[in-house]
């Protein structure tokens, strides 16, 4: 924070409270002249006097000034600074997860030198992975692990990066970032169409045509150094097999593969990433995900 809004922060929370002292304790009495006089409301025939706050509440009001006052000096409040007891959310954060992992680290250390098959077979091991997943994964694979737009579905056998115990870890540890640019500027309109009829063939989702046939020279020059001559993809660089009826990328309003959304892709590419949990997740935990993930396509 710049020393001018600290400035501010600390200015404006000070007149604040001045403010607050000076109206609580500016009507604190009446003069004897005042006593009994109304506000000149009424309401059912029952008029509101115009008097001071009850002593037992007026004191309630002067506990939490002061207990402000306290809590201003004793902790960060007041611009930059850090207060006496020098709390952070932060540090009560890392206290909490020390706390955690002295606590559970040993729980999840008991199943590091397990193979992933060995988790993806021991019960125990794949509800902790579980609770793991829904707490860091399901927000974009959801909760059943089912994927989205988008996002994979890692309940089926079709990996973009691989499906094997060393590849989902591999994965997990490392991140994948999706590289597919964009072919407008190269294929023209017409070009992208044509390629796009020509990839539904692949899948069957369309029988061959004019604008298919066009499209197979262009798919061969142009998209087979990723996804392979065939359409079947290459793991080795996430390009994802096209001759299956598994999308990440449908129509988002039908949730279905047609032409409108591969061109979308052909024209604008796609940078779909998945984080790195290396630094967010013990090596523990992220074994015991990864089995959970393997669990999935073998069941």
């Amino acid at each position: 924070m710049t020393s001018s809004w600290s400035l501010y922060i600390i200015v404006l929370t000070t007149v604040c409270l001045m403010l607050t002292v000076w109206v609580l304790f500016g009507n604190r009495k009446r003069p004897n002249d005042q006593a009994g006089v109304t506000t000149g409301h009424a309401y059912d025939g029952i008029e509101e006097y115009d008097n001071p706050l009850p002593a037992w509440w007026f004191y309630m009001f002067v506990i939490t000034i002061v207990f402000a006052i306290g809590y201003l000096i004793a902790y960060p409040g007041m611009g930059n600074w850090k207060g006496v007891l020098g709390w952070t959310s932060l540090n009560q954060w890392e206290s909490e997860v020390q706390k955690a992992d002295e606590k559970y680290g040993p729980v999840f250390a008991a199943y590091s030198d397990k193979s992933l098959e060995e988790i993806a077979a021991d019960p125990n091991a794949i509800k902790m992975g579980q609770r793991i997943f829904a707490n860091n994964c399901s927000q974009c694979h959801g909760s059943d692990a089912r994927g989205n737009l988008g996002f994979p579905n890692l309940t089926d056998d079709d990996w973009i990066w691989g499906g094997s115990p060393e590849q989902i870890h591999t994965t997990l540890i490392q991140g994948r970032q999706a590289a597919m640019p964009p072919w407008i500027a190269v294929l023209g309109e017409e070009g992208a169409h044509n390629v796009a009829s020509y990839v539904l063939t692949l899948s069957g989702a369309q029988e061959p045509n004019d604008a298919s046939a066009a499209g197979e020279t262009q798919f061969k020059t142009i998209c087979a150094g990723c996804h392979g001559v065939e359409g079947k993809g290459n793991q080795m660089l996430g390009a994802p097999n096209l001759t299956d009826d598994i999308w990440l990328y449908p129509n988002p309003e039908t949730g279905l593969i047609d032409i409108s959304a591969i061109m979308h892709g052909i024209r604008n590419g796609r940078n779909g990433k998945m984080p790195a949990f290396s630094g967010v997740l013990s090596d523990d935990k992220i074994h015991l995900v990864a089995g959970y993930v393997y669990s999935l396509s073998k069941k």
